[in-house]
């Protein structure tokens, strides 16, 4: 197959650009020719996304319909796989070019205005469709500009309502969890067009496990932004009984305001900050760690942190935000908590810290959920025959 990836930007970034990179490059090792419309670089592995797309064709800020057909016309794909893309030229042109279509849907960015599914004020979830509320209760026409100059941004409810009927057009739509698909269906999508695929990391030391040492440690790793409720996780640990310490990976615009928090709190000997830590440094967090904590109070597309933890057979207690409850089954691979339940997070952490063989089963029943339902070779076998089916359902179509 002839695949064309479209993304809006080039190189290592986040979980989006991770996951484009590392299904393109096994697609290409099995055989399939790929190239990439894409946005601006990132200038991280921009070498290693070059060696993956040989084929490459740059999104400027103004002409793009123009070069989205310059690429179509040179790359002549069999299928266009969609990633983030926010440029409705873009989207447009591609609904119109005839070629089977399909978009993987990372996140809420698609039918959200705000993108994070929850009320900036309450932290309350948002549970109802795209739709004039937005405008009126929520006031998501104005957010926060995150690209430099002023502060704030003029958010239009219109380009909103028309990307949601633009991408109702793809012939499928790749979803991670049960809960993004249901996400999708409440604004109007097809069943029928909906399919869900889990991002799946790659398979960890097998030969690896926590000792569950007498240290206790309880470890958070991701963005330490206001969403990932590392205030909430810091509320808990000062209920929690037993001695503990907590390190926190990772960094972000909330982590001075959690620091401070933690020293109210009376945490600060026993919660450290340590920031951003490559990818290969974590494991050694892995051979010591009692439990890992899951603190999101936005609804999480679905947390692929839990699935890489579960390959360490590590247990991990989250809040019940978003799709977490695809793959975390509370009391067989670590608790899932009532939203926003700090009292008994701290009560399932402080169980976790002073049973270490409960721990320790918790543990081995994650590893063997990801090893039988997250597979790679599984997920990217059922990637390719997807793509197939779509462009069978088109040939049909035409004849």
């Amino acid at each position: 197959m002839r695949i064309l990836y479209v993304h809006e930007r080039f190189g290592a970034l986040a979980g989006a650009e991770a996951n484009a990179h590392i299904t393109a490059t096994e697609l290409g090792l099995r055989g399939h020719t790929l190239g990439i419309l894409h946005g601006a670089g990132t200038g991280k592995n921009e070498a290693g996304w070059n060696a993956t797309f040989p084929s490459r064709y740059q999104l400027q800020c103004k002409s793009n319909a123009r070069i989205v057909l310059e690429a179509l016309h040179n790359f002549k794909p069999g299928v266009i796989y969609v990633h983030k893309m926010a440029d409705l030229e873009v989207i447009a042109t591609l609904v119109n070019c005839g070629v089977p279509l399909v978009r993987m849907v990372h996140d809420h960015d698609i039918y959200c205005m705000r993108s994070y599914k929850y009320r900036f004020f309450s932290r309350e979830i948002c549970t109802r469709s795209v739709g004039p509320h937005c405008v009126y209760s929520c006031l998501a026409c104005v957010a926060r500009n995150r690209e430099g100059g002023f502060p704030l941004k003029w958010v239009s409810y219109s380009d909103k309502k028309r990307e949601v009927t633009l991408n109702q057009r793809f012939h499928r739509m790749v979803v991670v969890t049960t809960y993004m698909r249901d996400e999708l269906l409440n604004n109007g999508f097809e069943r029928d067009r909906i399919e869900i695929h889990a991002p799946v990391p790659r398979m960890g030391d097998p030969k690896l496990r926590s000792d569950f040492s007498d240290r206790n440690l309880i470890l958070y790793a991701g963005q330490i932004i206001r969403g990932k409720g590392v205030d909430a996780l810091l509320e808990a640990l000062a209920l929690v009984p037993t001695r503990f310490e907590c390190v926190i990976l990772g960094d972000g615009n909330h982590r001075a305001y959690c620091e401070a928090l933690s020293q109210r709190l009376g945490l600060s000997d026993r919660v450290t900050f340590k920031g951003f830590v490559p990818q290969e440094e974590l494991t050694r967090y892995y051979r010591e760690c009692t439990a890992v904590a899951l603190s999101s109070l936005w609804p999480e597309p679905i947390a692929t942190i839990g699935l890489e933890v579960m390959r360490y057979a590590l247990p991990v207690v989250a809040f019940d935000a978003g799709g977490i409850k695809d793959w975390l089954i509370d009391g067989q691979n670590g608790f899932l908590v009532p939203w926003r339940d700090r009292k008994e997070y701290a009560a399932r952490l402080n169980q976790l810290l002073t049973d270490k063989a409960l721990a320790r089963r918790l543990g081995e029943n994650g590893h063997q959920l990801v090893s039988e339902r997250y597979d790679f070779n599984g997920y990217i076998r059922d990637l390719e025959t997807m793509f197939g089916r779509v462009i069978a359902e088109q040939q049909a179509r035409r004849n």
